[in-house]
């Protein structure tokens, strides 16, 4: 018997009420489409998720969302949610896989991984795929799992990642060879700009950039 899906898990947050519109950070999101990972780092408050949903309204490719919980530590949980998440912009990726995912011995995560990446490549379109509060998931094996995603996806994927601390991933091997975009705290908070639009918009104030 295969496990329900939590559909809310794969709904993109929808967008807060007075939200400040951050077009230089969208077009960094926008400019990194072209790399393999886009990486969203910083700690707790620093609007990551309210800034990629923002950023997915607007996003001229299918987005595929998944929202993460320690639940997801279980590697064929997280990879049958992956797919669960990819399955609402191309429908078909990943049937055969979730069934060998549930079967009573499951074949090794790689040859799984590599059925559904060759799925992946053969798809007629680009699509995004949005992993939010990666940090969550604390387990070695989903790692490598994404490691292995991540070393051998096709240019038809695009991954995001937002998270409060970075993953057990080869980062300084992809920073190396231009093929991750990051956004840190330093680049969320907000500029004098940002600032006076969001106490304008939150308190109603009438606020310069110079007050």
């Amino acid at each position: 018997m295969s496990t329900p899906t939590l559909v809310t898990k794969l709904y993109v947050p929808p967008p807060r009420p007075k939200v400040v519109s951050r077009p230089r950070l969208i077009n960094q999101l926008n400019d990194g489409l072209h790399r393999r990972l886009t990486l969203v780092s910083a700690p707790a408050g620093f609007g990551k998720t309210t800034l990629v949903s923002q950023w997915v309204a607007g996003c001229e490719r299918p987005v595929a969302w998944l929202s993460l919980d320690e639940a997801d530590h279980d590697t064929a949980r997280f990879l049958t949610y992956l797919i669960a998440a990819l399955q609402t912009v191309a429908a078909n990726v990943g049937v055969g896989v979730v069934d060998a995912l549930q079967s009573p011995q499951p074949p090794a995560t790689e040859s799984i991984l590599t059925v559904l990446l060759n799925e992946i490549a053969a798809l007629p379109d680009d699509i995004v795929l949005v992993l939010d509060d990666f940090h969550v998931v604390d387990a070695k094996p989903v790692d490598q799992a994404l490691t292995f995603l991540l070393e051998n996806l096709p240019p038809r994927l695009h991954l995001v990642i937002t998270t409060r601390e970075d993953p057990q991933l080869p980062l300084a091997r992809l920073r190396a060879r231009g093929q991750m975009t990051e956004l840190r705290a330093a680049h969320l908070r907000f500029t004098p700009s940002e600032a006076a639009d969001f106490l304008n918009a939150a308190m109603g104030l009438d606020l310069s950039v110079a007050d």
